[in-house]
This record gives structure tokens, sequence and C-alpha cells, in this order.
């Protein structure tokens, strides 16, 4: 199963959310393979002590503007490996914009060749709606949509479900919604307020599991560990465990 995770903005707890279950799955003895895609690759500098030394073409971005098969590095995690992402594919958009030649299956096809070794392939997507996340959607089986709570947050909701249905329409005919998955809970009324709005508006679609602001989430990223290592009885630990088993159950 590929799965996507998505958000249009920032600071959501996206990639906190792909590390938590990417590596929840692996110490459950799946084999997991995570994707960066964001140029701020945060996920690989968590999951890859050696990071700053990888060279340029060692990263996705080979993939991405080369079509060369995607560089796969093991993490410190046993059965997680990655594909790191790298800060200047922040430009690649451009390129993509201006190719004609399948621009929105590079990821797919490469993905293709090796996703048969793993059991879950996770791909961590920019905060935007470019052609990188439209390459995402067209890999994967499955996007999850993190949201947090604010106004904007869930305006945001409405135009990433629109491209999810045009890449449905044009790129991926089986691409399924698996969620939206609703982060950085608190007992503020802003946090309550917004997931009953996220719940009277899209019912089916929100997930049970609600992930809570959580400091040990950033704690554990800032030692380059993920949450189950750092701090396995933590409420985010918890609650992404609950995730996986809502999701994959497991």
């Amino acid at each position: 199963m590929v799965i996507a995770i998505a958000s249009q903005k920032g600071g959501v707890g996206k990639t906190s959310s792909a590390i938590s279950l990417a590596a929840g799955l692996a110490y459950k003895g799946k084999r997991v393979l995570l994707i960066d895609i964001d140029s701020q690759a945060n996920s690989s500098k968590v999951l890859l002590p050696d990071y700053p030394r990888i060279e340029k073409n060692q990263t996705v971005i080979a993939t991405i503007l080369n079509r060369s098969p995607l560089p796969v590095h093991q993490t410190n995690v046993l059965n997680l490996a990655i594909v790191p992402s790298h800060i200047l594919l922040s430009t690649t958009d451009v390129e993509l914009t201006t190719a004609i030649d399948h621009r929105e299956e590079r990821l797919k096809r490469e993905l293709d060749a090796l996703k048969g070794s793993y059991d879950y392939v996770f791909i961590d997507c920019p905060p935007t709606l470019s052609w990188l996340t439209i390459n995402a959607f067209t890999a994967a089986d499955k996007v999850l949509v993190v949201v947090a709570p604010g106004y904007f947050e869930l305006d945001s909701i409405v135009q990433i479900s629109k491209t999810i249905k045009e890449v449905r329409e044009l790129f991926n005919p089986f691409l399924e919604l698996a969620g939206f998955l609703f982060t950085m809970s608190d007992p503020t009324v802003n946090s309550k307020t917004s997931l009953q709005i996220l719940r009277q508006t899209y019912t089916s679609s929100v997930l049970n599991t609600v992930i809570p602001r959580n400091t040990d989430l950033r704690d554990a990223h800032f030692q380059k560990r993920d949450i189950f290592s750092f701090s396995p009885k933590s409420p985010a630990a918890f609650a992404y465990n609950k995730l996986i088993a809502e999701l994959f159950n497991l």
C-alpha cells in the first residue's frame, strides 16, 4: 500500500505523522519505505544521522529530474528505509511545469519498480499543491490529509480535495482518500470547534483518532529519533499506535 501524507499548509504535523506512521509500522515488523519529497527534508534529517553528507544525486531529486532509480537509504530504525529529499527539490516544479512527457509519473514509474519489496510506502508531500504533490498522488493508493485547528487550516481542505479529485480523473483513477487526520489537538475552544466543524462537514471521512499537541514529538525530532524510541509512553506515541490500528487493523 502506498500512502501520500499531505497538507496544503505547513506546521500541521504532516511530517511528524509520516515519521510516526512509518516508524510505528517498522517496529511492528513491517517492511516500510518513506519517500521524502518535501524540500525542507525534515523526515530525512530526523531519520538519517548522516543526512548532511548525502550528495544531491543520492536523493529523490535524481528521480524527479533525471528519472534515475529511487536512491534508498537504510534509516536508524530496523525495517525502515527512506528516499531522502533535497533543498533544491523546491526548484523542480518549474521544470515539471514546462515538461511535456509524463511529468506526473516520474515518481510512480520508479516506485513501481521496487514497491513490491515493502509492505507499506509513505510519501511525505510538500505543503503545497505542486507537481511534486501530483506526482505523489499519481503514485499513491491513498491520501491521508493532515488537518490542524484553525480557520485557514480547515479552509485548505477544499483545495486539496479538489486536487485529489482532479488527479483521480486525469492520472490515477484508483486513488482513494484514507481520511482526514486531526492533529495538534488541545483543550482550547479553537481546537474543539475546529474538530466539530471538520466532523460535521466531512462526517464519514474524518478519522476517529485525534493526535494531541505534544512537546515530546518536537523533542524526539530534535534528538533525531522517532516518538516510539524517544518516549514510548507519551500521549503522541499512544495516539499514533491507535492511528495505525485504525488505518491498518494492526
